[in-house]
């Protein structure tokens, strides 16, 4: 003989639906008045409360008597979800600097700069700085300091910052504008210097015009123009050190490094040298400097 259970099949809402409910007790708390408000938000503070010192005496005892299980039961969302809010376990590294550096993010960007995360290990979080933040005023060495002390103090597993070189992006010039016609002045070719003159390994300057100074980088007979103009404060590069084992130009004033091939500064990810067109035709050196 079958007997059919009369008792009503109850079915578990589902994580969407009561974060939804969540989300819809918010939007009507914050449409009362003030001292309602004060009301509700002290009421669900209380409840809180409860289930906080609640879940923690669980949590000590599945954390004594049964570990896995306590694990099995962290990796559910809505568990997870109930234990992060009431502070009982932490969000992963990761998770929690990227936290730490949206508010400092801001002052960084007032600044010109930005950081990025790359990865923690060791206790050592990997940061790429971008912009101001990787240059070489005292401006920019507090900027590096605040975002050393914003994860050090906010993030527990970290206990240093290392600040991680930026890959340079090559600069691209217009094929069209490496041409030249039968009256290359006309289109504002100057024709610098025999190539004989621009010596491998080192750094040659050029007055080409009145107003127009341009240094040339020899490397492994690969040459590059590029107006005399720091990209920080427009100083002159006559006197910058030329490094063709690192493949780098660094300059005399405040030691801003470029990549001597493509002008990227490595100091300052997004400034860049002003490349010029640059071409060798019949043994002479011509660049282009507009019409």
């Amino acid at each position: 003989m079958t007997t059919t259970d009369p008792r009503p099949v109850t079915t578990e809402p589902t994580f969407e639906a009561l974060a939804g409910r969540v989300d819809a007790a918010v939007t009507a708390a914050a449409g009362l008045d003030v001292p309602a408000r004060a009301v509700a938000e002290e009421l669900k503070a209380a409840v809180e409360d409860i289930h906080r010192s609640a879940l923690v005496t669980v949590v000590r005892a599945l954390r004594t008597g049964a570990p896995d299980v306590l694990y099995a039961l962290v990796d559910d969302p809505t568990v997870h979800l109930l234990l992060s809010l009431h502070g009982i376990i932490r969000p992963d590294p990761m998770t929690l600097a990227n936290r730490v550096l949206v508010d400092v993010r801001p002052q960084l960007q007032s600044h010109g700069g930005d950081v990025q995360l790359d990865s923690i290990a060791d206790g050592v979080a990997y940061v790429r700085l971008e912009g101001a933040c990787n240059g070489c005023s005292m401006s920019s060495v507090t900027l590096r300091n605040l975002v050393e002390e914003a994860l050090v103090e906010g993030v527990p597993s970290v206990t240093g910052v290392e600040v991680l070189p930026n890959e340079p992006s090559p600069t691209l010039i217009s094929v069209d504008s490496l041409f030249m016609g039968p009256d290359p002045e006309a289109e504002g070719w100057v024709k610098a210097a025999p190539a004989t003159d621009l010596t491998e390994g080192a750094l040659s300057t050029l007055s080409l015009r009145s107003d127009s100074d341009v240094v040339v980088v020899n490397v492994e007979q690969r040459l590059t123009a590029y107006r005399n103009a720091c990209a920080h404060e427009g100083l002159p590069l006559d006197n910058a050190m030329l490094d063709v084992g690192n493949g780098t130009l660094t300059c005399p004033w405040h030691g801003f490094c470029y990549d001597a091939t493509s002008g990227e500064c490595l100091s300052a990810p997004g400034a860049q040298l002003e490349q010029l067109p640059l071409r060798v035709d019949a043994g002479h050196v011509w660049i282009r400097l507009g019409t």
